[in-house]
């Protein structure tokens, strides 16, 4: 079971030394771990894609999901769902059991069998299952080992003897299984509905707002002086100035400063960060705004540089995200940027799908802000973060301000920011031997391999603890891997 709580082959063998690393500070990681609760996970495994082949072909049976459970169409994989446990902030591990059941049946072979009570255990490495079979039920029975990976999706699985017992076959005993998925299943059906609050809500605020300061500002501006000229900026036009504030992930700021990284935060060009490693700033933003249309496109300078896991001056960490753009178009939008990870360069790479508060852009003293834009990683912005976070995790928002005239003059920027200056320099104890992860709130720590301890962090993937003990030691390593895997960071 050791060799299934193990990274994968390859990764393991660019690791070795850091298993033997972390291996030490694993064993003087506390053994009271601090337990987070988990709710609204979903659980994907389709057994053996031969035996359902079998069971509905040459058993001329079904299969019947119960309780909740589904499967995919023709004859596809399971899925057990409202998965609840709790996740091991110390060990970084996840014990899960889900809701839903499985009835296998076939008259013309004479079998008939159910699954129940599907969990899933990361520390573990397996997967287990109450089975009930001639009338009996033997709880928790091991049906398959599980090779557990950060994002826990596609997880490879071998095949237990009692597996081999439950579906009639002994050939199945260490065979391969079908892939296992474990995902935080996104209550996101709300979307809609911020959306549909968001349109309903701009549209009285907006309405107010712009009849009367057009209005009555147009008149007195014409007649009487030109102090009032800001507020008849076009409808449509060019960008003058502006600033974009995003501080990317704040957990992944506290892991590269404060975290096994060991690393610094350095910004460059015009960009500036806030004290004790706060968000960045960047500057002198053009581009075009439509104030008819509600679109924007703004791209800004300054580059943000990250740069950890140093060993004899190679850096296994060491990302740069220049050349920000912004697109609004209603109520949504993109966030890119170049991105140089490891020397590797991708120009225009979409980092994340932003949505506004409101679909309306309204211009107040020819000033356009928008505060607080929900920012969601997509695929090529995961693969920028050499795997760190899932896509669809949750970055800090993006606050965005730009001018539609010279005269214009922008929010005062943070009085605690610093340019050109560095966010950190080495690391300091938080979780140093538990891969830099946090506890509560704001002070969540770093994501020790792809893997935050708290919040809407929890947890994107689970590692068996021998692996989080690899993460720990060798983190740059396994980023290093991970980067040179993801060799195209592509728009989504």
């Amino acid at each position: 079971m050791a060799a299934n709580r193990r990274r994968p082959i390859a990764l393991a063998a660019a690791c070795a030394t850091a298993v033997t690393l972390g291996a030490t500070a694993l064993a003087a990681t506390s053994a009271s771990a601090a337990e987070v609760p988990l709710k609204g996970y979903e659980l994907t495994w389709g057994i053996k894609q031969s035996y359902r082949t079998y069971v509905t072909g040459m058993a001329a049976g079904s299969f019947t999901p119960e309780g909740g459970a589904t499967q995919a169409k023709d004859n596809g994989a399971f899925t057990f769902v409202n998965g609840t446990g709790t996740y091991d902030s110390e060990a970084h591990t996840v014990a899960l059991g889900f809701e839903g059941s499985l009835k296998i049946v076939s008259k013309l072979h004479g079998f008939e069998l159910a699954l129940s009570d599907v969990k899933f255990d990361s520390k573990a490495a397996r997967l287990t299952a109450d089975v009930t079979k001639s009338g009996t039920t033997q709880q928790d029975v091991p049906l398959a080992e599980v090779t557990v990976t950060r994002t826990m999706t596609d997880m490879a699985t071998k095949l237990t003897k009692e597996a081999g017992d439950v579906f009639g076959s002994s050939s199945y005993s260490g065979a391969a299984g079908d892939p296992l998925t474990v995902v935080e299943k996104k209550t996101e059906s709300p979307t809609p509905t911020p959306s549909g609050s968001t349109t309903p809500s701009p549209t009285p605020s907006t309405t107010p707002s712009t009849t009367p300061s057009d209005t009555p500002s147009t008149t007195p501006s014409q007649t009487t002086s030109p102090t009032s000229s800001p507020t008849e900026a076009d409808a449509v036009g060019d960008i003058t100035d502006g600033t974009l504030g995003w501080g990317v992930k704040q957990s992944f700021r506290t892991y590269v400063v404060d975290g096994v990284a060991k690393g610094q935060i350095t910004v460059s060009g015009g960009a500036a960060q806030a004290s004790g490693n706060g968000i960045f700033t960047f500057p002198d933003a053009t581009g075009t705004y439509d104030t008819d249309e509600d679109t924007l496109k703004a791209s800004f300078k300054g580059s943000v540089n990250f740069k950890g896991h140093e060993t004899n001056g190679t850096y296994g960490l060491d990302l740069t995200l220049s050349d920000l753009k912004a697109e609004v178009d209603g109520g949504s939008g993109k966030l890119t940027a170049d991105v140089d990870s490891l020397g590797e360069k991708s120009a225009d790479v979409t980092l994340a799908e932003l949505k506004p508060k409101s679909a309306d852009l309204t211009a107040k003293n020819d000033v356009i802000t928008l505060d607080d834009v929900t920012a969601t990683l997509t695929k090529a912005g995961a693969e920028a973060f050499g795997g760190f976070y899932q896509a669809g995790a949750e970055l800090d928002p993006v606050d965005l301000s730009v001018t539609l005239s010279d005269d214009a003059e922008l929010p005062d920027p943070d009085p605690t920011s610093s340019s050109g200056g560095t966010g950190g320099t080495t690391g300091g104890t938080t979780g140093g031997t538990t891969g830099g992860a946090g506890t509560t709130g704001s002070t969540t720590g770093g994501v020790t391999g792809g893997l935050a301890s708290t919040g809407s962090d929890i947890p994107v993937g689970a590692l068996g603890a021998a692996a989080a003990a690899t993460v720990a030691a060798g983190a740059g390593v396994v980023f290093a891997v991970r980067r040179r895997r993801a060799t195209d960071a592509t728009q989504a």
